[in-house]
């Protein structure tokens, strides 16, 4: 029976999606075989020997497929020399031509390489963001027309053994897909099945499928939907996960681990790609690192099923929870630094996001709402909007200070006689879950759940214990606690951004608590928690940058100008800035930015407010000055403190 809901195989045991087998050359992807890393090149595809040199440094950083750009026939055709010399040099890694509105050009690499990368909403139609009513039979005659176009390129994959993959892009979904279903995660599918439905036509399966966008939650709604698509329709194509244009840094690993992650959690992706703006070998090392945590996933504590439909799965929808103090309602969700290994004084705050100058103290934008103090005594009096917790056996002797909390274990909870009368935090875990214990719990309005997990399917575990929440109609605010163990601070970014963000993309959550007993700063915990939530678009507390990795198309230094623009306006709190290299990338990809730097020519930049051009062609020289000052023409430009 066909379940509306139906995205994965279970959603309390991690097991991978069974998809077909589809040959890439000498690598195959999905079936049993291993996740599998890709990248792509930042090189002009005309430039032979510097596109080989920099395939290789990516193909021995991790990259097992190498995508490269054809923007032109002329750009397909060398293709074959690019190959050529990869194999005289010994390397026979698979390649991917990578195509958007040159039909011509998929046809000619599709007989040289291995995979074709094709994107539905411009491998046709020309975007000109136009609303345009279609009837039925009018839109029967564009998928007519589509068919025509597309079905000489299915051909030749067909006939050279050729990959495929059909990749919808959020930000260039075509006018006819925008014009019936929106700017919608529904949009995307069916963007990607009307073509699939073409190769099927003609018995060609070699496919590969992507929903990619630069927003975490609609891409992880845009997957689960396609897979959800897939099963009605009896397909069970490869999918290849991605966050395109994340940016680079911490933000973009932290924006594509929430992304990814929340996939591979549920067993979904068959081969990934970190889209970052910084050199592409630097991609596949921290792919790596995402996939690398499920490959030991099958040795975890059982966790009780649930019943499918508790969350919807392709919805962002918050779970209600009462208001207290801070915490709850619609308060954004608060963030818990952990001090319980760290001495407390002026510059230990600094690192939370709190200075003392002529004695008050500053906040910044990503300060810490609480912190856990363990069993320590404050010896210098906290910020006003900073609040303590404190293990409870210590509170018990502190409870006079109004700033202070106390966390509970269940024992303590359910045997002490004096608590708190505004909030108790209570540290438990799914195993103490009983309906005696909730019934206790949702009885009392003075408690906070600080929610635990040592479960290798931790994710799982937590969103489980959410569900027994929503079946009993429990409106506890909940604070989701990680406890990592890491030295490397790559690596704890990396994990905690699958760890919670997968589960504040679902809604869940009211607080935010990251522990770890390695040597990590605790700004860099801070930041990843703040990092965490503006990704998961549940609290927004710095500018964003929507910027495209770079490749062959790029029409500047993309790295250099985002750093630029980032330096000028990293202080617009909540305003998302794209930063394309061409127009490929621009408007479209950058579909929610609220203004747009694109490449329209070597040296020229076009501006956007939004998806509507305001300048075009601009000298590289102004641009940046002239973006600025149309954020300052719309009164949304702050001066920097």
């Amino acid at each position: 029976m066909y379940n509306k809901y139906k995205y994965c195989n279970s959603l309390t045991e991690y097991s991978r999606l069974k998809t077909r087998t589809v040959k890439i050359g000498n690598l195959e992807i999905g079936g049993n075989n291993p996740i599998r890393i890709q990248s792509m090149t930042t090189t002009n595809t005309m430039d032979t020997i510097a596109t080989v040199e920099q395939a290789i440094r990516m193909y021995k950083s991790g990259s097992e497929l190498v995508r490269i750009t054809a923007p032109s026939l002329k750009d397909a055709e060398n293709l074959q020399n690019i190959k050529d010399e990869l194999r005289k040099r010994g390397y026979d890694f698979p390649l991917i031509a990578d195509i958007h509105f040159t039909p011509n050009a998929a046809e000619a690499a599709a007989r040289i390489v291995e995979k074709v990368r094709v994107n539905p909403g411009n491998y046709v139609d020309k975007k000109k963001f136009d609303q345009i009513e279609y009837n039925d039979e009018e839109y029967k005659a564009e998928i007519e027309r589509i068919t025509e176009r597309f079905s000489p390129l299915v051909k030749i994959c067909k006939e050279y053994g050729t990959a495929m993959r059909i990749g919808t892009n959020h930000g260039s979904l075509s006018d006819r897909i925008m014009s019936r279903y929106g700017d919608t995660p529904l949009g995307m599918v069916e963007s990607a099945l009307e073509f699939v439905r073409i190769c099927q036509a003609h018995d060609y399966h070699n496919l590969v499928l992507s929903m990619k966008s630069s927003n975490p939650q609609v891409m992880v709604h845009a997957y689960r939907l396609l897979i959800n698509k897939m099963i009605a329709e009896g397909m069970n194509y490869p999918l290849h996960l991605g966050v395109t244009e994340a940016g680079d840094g911490d933000d973009a690993r932290i924006k594509s681990s929430v992304g990814i992650g929340t996939l591979l959690e549920d067993g979904i992706g068959d081969t990934v790609r970190v889209s970052l703006t910084e050199p592409p070998e630097n991609e596949a090392p921290v792919a790596k690192k995402i996939v690398a945590k499920y490959s030991t996933r099958n040795n975890s504590t059982p966790i009780k099923p649930i019943a499918e439909g508790t969350i919807n799965p392709f919805i962002y929808e918050k779970r209600t929870a009462k208001h207290l103090v801070n915490i709850g309602d619609k308060n954004v969700p608060i963030v818990v630094a952990d001090f319980s290994r760290q001495n407390i004084d002026y510059n230990t705050l600094e690192e939370i996001g709190y200075t003392f100058q002529n004695d008050k103290w500053n906040m910044s934008d990503s300060s810490a709402d609480y912190i856990y103090l363990g069993n320590q005594i404050p010896e210098i009096e906290l910020p006003q909007n900073l609040f303590g917790i404190v293990d409870f056996s210590k509170w018990s002797e502190l409870k006079k200070q109004q700033s202070l909390y106390p966390l509970l274990t269940l024992n303590e909870y359910l045997t002490s006689k004096e608590l708190s009368n505004k909030i108790n935090f209570l540290s438990i875990s799914i195993n103490d879950l009983s309906n005696e214990i909730l019934l206790k719990i949702k009885n009392d309005s003075s408690i906070v759940i600080v929610l635990s997990t040592v479960n290798k399917n931790g994710m799982i575990e937590q969103r489980r214990a959410f569900g027994g929440l929503i079946e009993k109609e429990m409106e506890t605010p909940v604070i989701i606690r990680r406890n990592y163990h890491l030295e490397d601070s790559e690596q704890l970014v990396i994990d905690s951004s699958t760890d919670l963000g997968a589960l504040f993309l679902e809604g869940l959550g009211d607080g935010i608590w990251i522990s770890n007993s390695g040597n990590v700063s605790l700004e860099k915990i801070n930041l990843t928690a703040f990092g965490i939530l503006q990704a998961t678009r549940t609290r927004i507390t710095k500018t964003e940058y929507i910027a495209c990795p770079s490749c062959g198309r790029t029409l500047f230094d993309l790295v250099e100008v985002t750093n630029k623009i980032r330096s000028r306006t990293n202080h617009l709190k909540g305003i998302k800035i794209g930063i394309m290299g061409c127009i490929v990338n621009g408007p479209g990809e950058m579909a929610d930015a609220d203004y747009g730097y694109v490449g329209s020519g070597v040296g020229k930049i076009t501006l956007y407010r939004g998806q509507k051009v305001v300048e075009r062609n601009l000298n590289q020289e102004v641009a940046v000055d002239r973006l600025i000052q149309i954020i300052k023409d719309d009164d949304n430009w702050v001066e920097k403190v």
